[in-house]
Parts: structure tokens; sequence; C-alpha cells
């Protein structure tokens, strides 16, 4: 199994289908925590940190993460906490896009957290 951290983004605009239930179930198992929505369309994650310096930290790891894969997430920001979510819109689903991203956030986390 390739590490979906070391891949990068294809573009996407559409014209392919999304991935189906069973695709997206076996890449979720691939990343650490995060969900599928119920209808299967998007991934979700809710990140928890000790202060609002922390949390704004993680929002500016990922906005760098998003720029350099041209892939953007949805983000949910609180004092202590940032919602990630992830759809590939331009097909109205779940792509491998969304799978590479969260990797790569998890590849973050690891790094700034050895005991995880």
């Amino acid at each position: 199994m390739v590490d979906l951290s070391q891949q990068s983004c294809k573009a996407c605009e559409g014209g392919v289908d999304p991935l189906n239930h069973e695709e997206a179930t076996a890449m979720l198992a691939q990343v650490d925590g995060w969900e599928l929505s119920e209808d299967g369309r998007e991934i979700h994650q809710t990140f928890r940190f000790e202060d609002y310096y922390q949390t704004m930290a993680f929002v500016n790891a990922v906005a760098w993460i998003a720029h350099r894969e041209f892939h953007h997430p949805t983000l949910l920001i609180g004092y202590s906490r940032c919602e990630v979510r992830y759809r590939t819109t331009a097909i109205g689903g779940l792509s491998e896009n969304d799978f590479i991203c969260a990797a790569k956030i998890d590849a973050l986390q690891k790094a700034g957290n050895p005991a995880s």
C-alpha cells in the first residue's frame, strides 16, 4: 500500500465519478481518526488543542497543505478546536485527493506530537 502522505493531489475539474462507499471506506482505513459522512460524500475530523494559539498554528499549517496541494478543505474553527472537512466539490463527493490531504494532516499531527 502506498503512503498517501507521500502522494500529490491530481487536478480534478469534474468528469469523473466520486468514490463509491466501498472505495471511500477502504481509503478511510489509511487515515487516522477521520470519519465518513452519513451520505458518504465527505470525510471529517475534529482536532483539539490547548489554546487558541495552537489552534491557529494548526489552521495555518492546514492552509499551507491546501495551498501546496491546491485542494482546500472546509475549516470550522473555535478557541481550542478545528474541524476539517474534505470533499471534492467538482465531482460532488470524495476523490483520492481528499484522502491524500487527510494523510498529510495526520503526518503533520504525528510530527508535532511524537506520542501519537
